[in-house]
């Protein structure tokens, strides 16, 4: 062999060795999880919400679990906690632009959500997943698109004291204002220290608006807003404000409505100092906790004479919406459609006591309780109805509401002048 030819092996042989002497060492392993979110295999989604620290131990981990095994590829990490810190938590979130990629959600804080660009169009990922909608027994829209969808819902019927009706002479649970009108004022006559309703004006808790006062106007179908705007002058409100305060006049109300919230009202209801007021769902089991004597029942809220629609009733929800930031929101849209699946919506609000958010699913307490089943008829053959879910600042909207409000009840101004002066305070926060 010749010189050149074991030069150039030789510097094969170097080269070799050099190139083999430069390759990394091999490190250990990635996890696999890291390794399948780089191949885009694992996603992860982040879920914040109230919810989980308020169902029983393990019960909403467990619906993740459920949801995991159904779609390989999607994890779910749950950020729970109180409802006040989950807000704060939130709504920083929602300025700073890092919004978990999907989102437990209050309807009073969905406008400024919406307006800050931060919730993502629910109409819009609906379409692209071709979801029928019609399944939905609300959807919380702002400028037409739905950014927030009711999970479960605490509705607020009417509950009535049987013992003070019947001592009173009264045979059934009012169904209409006349009704209600005259069992209220049977009740006040019938004994010493009972009134025949309850009505929270507190402006400190102003709910008492929505609640006690609008809940009036839904029961007969009636609306607050015309358009997407306060239309708080027109008949039905104008109706429902008169109604009540031919009650105020009738001295048939509890004493004490100025200052009065809402946790006083169930207090004065379930030391049957009262024979009728409209509440939370929620509150059965505390009543019957605090007073195991108390003999009450459900109904609907009364509505006008002659009046045979839908009625409407008043609630309260866990609603849910998707992060308009987060990369995944495909994957969002399938954690949100797994929960309003009419047997996942049902299981959901069976543990949480509540009404389901899908109109096929019936939770499991209606079919060992006879007053959750009477309040669920009522669900099922009305409709939810709280106009200020959405809304920007819901709260003071009440609160202004309620400032006119007394002053017409006590006197002070025409209903004219109170509905007008409502108008122009809303207006302003729309303009």
């Amino acid at each position: 062999m010749n010189k050149k030819l074991l030069s150039l092996l030789a510097a094969v042989v170097m080269l070799s060795a050099i190139v083999a002497g430069c390759a990394p060492v091999a490190g250990p392993a990635a996890p696999a999880e890291e390794a399948g979110e780089a191949a885009g295999e694992t996603i992860t989604l982040e879920f914040t919400q109230w919810w989980e620290p308020e169902l029983p131990e393990g019960s909403f981990r467990a619906l993740m679990d459920e949801f995991e095994a159904q779609n390989p590829g999607i994890k779910v990490e749950l950020i729970s906690g109180p409802y006040s810190t989950t807000r704060e938590q939130v709504v920083a979130g929602a300025a700073a632009g890092t919004m978990s990629d999907v989102v437990g959600l209050d309807g009073a804080w969905v406008s400024d959500f919406v307006k800050q660009g931060s919730l993502a169009s629910l109409t819009d990922l609906m379409s692209q997943a071709g979801y029928d909608d019609s399944q939905l027994a609300a959807q919380i829209q702002l400028n037409g698109a739905t950014y927030m969808i009711p999970v479960v819902n605490f509705v607020y019927p009417v509950f009535v004291n049987l013992d003070l009706l019947a001592a009173a002479g009264v045979e059934n649970p009012p169904a209409t204002r006349s009704e209600f009108a005259a069992a209220a004022q049977q009740l006040t006559e019938s004994g010493e220290n009972v009134y025949g309703w309850v009505l929270p004006l507190s402006l400190e808790q102003p709910n008492g608006i929505q609640n006690d006062v609008m809940s009036w106007a839904w029961a007969s179908g009636g609306s607050m807003m015309k358009d997407g705007l306060p239309d708080v002058t027109n008949d039905q409100v104008r109706s429902a404000s008169e109604f009540i305060k031919g009650l105020w006049d009738a001295g048939v109300i509890a004493p004490g409505s100025f200052s009065m919230r809402e946790q006083d009202k169930v207090e004065e209801f379930t030391n049957g100092r009262v024979g009728m007021m409209i509440s939370s769902l929620a509150h059965i089991n505390m009543l019957r906790e605090r007073n195991p004597d108390l003999n009450f029942a459900i109904t609907a809220l009364p509505a006008e004479d002659g009046y045979d629609g839908k009625r409407g009733l008043p609630y309260a929800s866990w609603g849910i919406g998707v992060s308009a930031n987060s990369p995944h929101q495909a994957e969002a849209w399938k954690l949100v459609e797994y929960l309003m699946s009419a047997e996942v919506n049902s299981k959901l609000s069976s543990i949480a006591n509540a009404f389901p958010g899908n109109v096929n699913s019936t939770p499991d307490f209606v079919q060992t309780d006879e007053l959750f089943a009477a309040a669920f008829d009522v669900f099922q053959t009305g409709y939810l109805a709280n106009e200020f879910v959405g809304l920007p600042v819901a709260e003071n909207l009440m609160r202004e509401f309620a400032e006119q409000f007394q002053l017409y009840l006590d006197g002070s101004q025409s209903l004219d002048d109170t509905l007008n002066a409502a108008q122009e305070a809303w207006m302003a926060h729309f303009e």
